[in-house]
């Protein structure tokens, strides 16, 4: 258990260190390390070990999250190659993609002003879902090429990414939105 400490995410699951894997196989590989670390394993231990498993435990837990979600995966291996992704702070973007980003978050604004916005926003989902498989292609083919340049669009590609993560987080909160205010609209309905 202490050798796996000094590893990194790929090496702790026994994987090749690559942007692309199989999210069974990790799953698989999350719940064996799970098995061996578990604090539950470790609860007539020592002290030291009790703390050392919860310690394994988290770390197998935030490994596991990483890999599995390729935004998080794509900072990570840039980082493993001292790309430093940047913060907030760093709002440098392409001017393509930024006007992108503009009509995305009109479209979005008008989808929450709209009558009946279900089919709207499945069609910005839609939109946003495939130009982040084309996000995911093209940082993959960046980082394969592995050159300077290739690794700083990567690193561009992978804050695109993120942004487009969290414009489908939008999404999915305001359709959550929309159904509790449709199921909240039809309980009213029943007690007239």
């Amino acid at each position: 258990m202490h050798a796996a400490a000094g590893k990194n995410h790929f090496e702790l699951f026994g994987l090749p260190v690559a942007f692309d894997l199989d999210a069974n196989d990790l799953a698989s590989r999350y719940r064996e390390l799970q098995r061996h670390v578990h604090p539950d394993k470790f609860a007539n231990a020592s002290d030291q070990e009790r703390r050392l498993s919860l310690q394994m435990t988290a770390l197998v837990n935030e490994a596991f999250q990483t890999l599995k979600d390729p935004v998080r995966r794509g900072r990570y291996l840039l980082g493993l190659r001292g790309v430093d992704v940047g913060g907030e702070t760093d709002t440098k973007m392409d001017a393509a993609f930024l006007m992108e980003q503009m009509e995305w978050r009109e479209n979005l604004e008008e989808i929450r002003q709209a009558d009946n916005p279900r089919k709207q926003l499945a069609e910005l989902a839609n939109r946003i879902g495939q130009r982040m498989q084309d996000k995911i292609g093209h940082f993959r083919r960046a980082l394969d090429k592995d050159s300077p340049e290739e690794i700083r669009k990567a690193r561009n590609i992978v804050r695109e990414m993120q942004f487009l993560e969290k414009m489908q987080q939008e999404i999915d909160n305001l359709e959550y939105d929309f159904e509790t205010q449709i199921n909240a609209d039809e309980k009213k309905d029943e007690h007239r």
